[in-house]
């Protein structure tokens, strides 16, 4: 038991800076978690709204809600609160009740209070729910519902004297509440004190919502540093250092107002070296954008992020440490195990993930890399589900997607291949350009044809394909110049007239 206790001691360490708030969880003496907060950007999860309602579709069953922000908002039907009968939990009326079709339940035009409960990502908007929860330390304040709800995560012999004690502190006062798994061994004088703080908030929003005009903010989720206070502090965490004296003092009021327990962890870093500096954070960052991971027994995995998808794929490279192919393979599979289930926390993949484990030939084989997998992702804050392997070996798993991946946040597109990952060979582009120059002396009439390009494209152009060129220039009877351009693509081009 020991053993399991130390092994799983974390330290929480945070960075701030004006336009930048970074916080690394280490396990292990190996950075975990990163999240990232911009000022500029931060995330809308939790926000809460009053929206008017731009256009309903029935046809699609929802509704495009604005709310102030450049693109409009999305509304489902099964995200649109209803009363439902006996107080029961939404999730278990949804799945029994028919829904009302959304033309019955919203109109154009209508001030709607909706809360975020997924960010714009790429081209998709925000997504919407009409059911509000507000989240405190220990409980989710539902103000819609009557309901009284415990997490699923708590063992079940526990559950029913939970929800008793919380129906006894709830009182008449109505609103739904459910019991957060951080909260099964809690005191009532703490279940009291966020009873009391989220009902508090709920008034203020409330009063917000009156007095405010449409496409308003009512209410804004905590900021990353009081999050890290509610949502990553647990049991196993050692310290939370964070190297601004300011937002240090800031910090530790609030962890005194509302999470004790975390006040005395709360250190101020005053070292010499930069806090990330410890753990070589920076570097473990720079290395969860590439597509490589290096396995220390030399393996390695490629990871691709995809639109619909992400895939993980696992390969031996240079390990050959064991007695035969079959344990090379199962050994490489067992570390790969470890290293993904990290990985998807560190790079905060979501969605749908296929796992290309090395195929093996035994099926206990198999059964023990499932079950260290699992018990890897057990690990995880964020809800995951994986499967067994199918008939092609393939692992299939999904992890829930609320914030943008790292790469997201970090990252851009390439200008030059526009988020392929390939541009077309220098040979390819200079083919491009003889046939353009082709279509374009068939339609105009200048003295000259000018071609800028990339170094390569030019460079290619005067050397290898010099006598194309010219063959080109003899046929049309005009003269083409080059010009060379570095601040060009490989595949940018223009072709002047002159």
């Amino acid at each position: 038991m020991l053993e399991l206790m130390s092994s799983m001691q974390q330290d929480i360490l945070i960075n701030w800076s004006p336009q930048e708030t970074r916080v690394a969880v280490v396990e292990l003496g190996a950075v975990q978690e990163l999240h990232v907060e911009r000022s500029l950007e931060r995330g809308l999860v939790g926000n809460i709204y009053l929206g008017k309602v731009a256009r309903v579709l029935p046809g699609m069953q929802s509704a495009f809600i604005d709310i102030g922000l450049e693109r409009a908002a999305f509304l489902h039907v099964a995200d649109v609160w209803q009363r439902q009968p006996e107080g029961e939990p939404p999730q278990v009326a949804r799945s029994s009740q028919p829904l009302v079709p959304i033309e019955k339940q919203v109109f154009e035009g209508q001030a709607l209070m909706v809360q975020v409960v997924k960010d714009p990502i790429g081209t998709k908007g925000a997504r919407l729910s009409t059911q509000i929860s507000i989240a405190g330390r220990h409980l989710v304040f539902l103000p819609q519902d009557d309901h009284i709800g415990v997490s699923q995560k708590i063992p079940t012999d526990q559950r029913d004297a939970l929800r008793q004690r919380l129906q006894n502190l709830v009182g008449s006062q109505g609103g739904g509440f459910i019991l957060r798994t951080n909260a099964e061994d809690s005191s009532d004088a703490e279940l009291g004190e966020d009873i009391a703080y989220l009902r508090k908030t709920w008034a203020r929003i409330k009063d917000a919502s009156t007095r405010l005009p449409v496409q308003s903010l009512l209410h804004q989720d905590l900021t990353l540093l009081q999050r890290v206070l509610r949502d990553l502090v647990g049991e196993s965490t050692q310290t939370i250092r964070i190297d601004s004296k300011e937002q240090f003092e800031g910090l530790l009021t609030f962890a005194k107002e509302f999470m004790p327990a975390a006040a005395a962890r709360l250190q101020l870093y005053k070292g010499e070296r930069p806090i990330f500096d410890l753990y070589a954070i920076d570097e473990e960052v720079a290395k969860a954008l590439g597509r490589r991971v290096e396995l220390k027994s030399g393996g390695y995995l490629i990871i691709d992020q995809t639109e619909a998808l992400t895939t993980v794929d696992v390969n031996t490279g240079g390990y050959v440490g064991a007695r035969n192919f079959d344990d090379t393979i199962f050994k490489t599979n067992l570390e790969a195990a470890h290293a993904i289930a990290r990985q998807l926390r560190l790079r905060n993949l979501g969605g749908i993930i296929i796992v290309d484990f090395i195929d093996m030939a035994r099926e206990e084989h198999q059964a023990a890399v499932l079950d260290e997998f699992k018990k890897q992702l057990a690990r995880d804050r964020v809800k995951t589900m994986a499967g067994g392997f199918s008939q092609l070996g393939l692992l299939e798993m999904t992890r829930k997607r609320t914030r943008e991946s790292l790469s997201h946040m970090l990252c851009e597109p390439c200008p030059s291949c526009e988020g392929k990952g390939s541009v077309k060979t220098t040979r390819t582009v200079v083919y491009d350009i003889l046939r353009e120059i082709l279509r374009e002396a068939r339609q105009f009439n200048p003295r000259e044809f000018r071609v800028v390009a990339a170094p390569s494209v030019i460079e290619m152009l005067l050397d290898e394909e010099s006598q194309h060129l010219a063959a080109l220039s003899d046929f049309i009877a005009k003269p083409v110049s080059l010009q060379s351009e570095s601040a060009m693509g490989q595949e940018q081009y223009d072709i002047v007239l002159l």
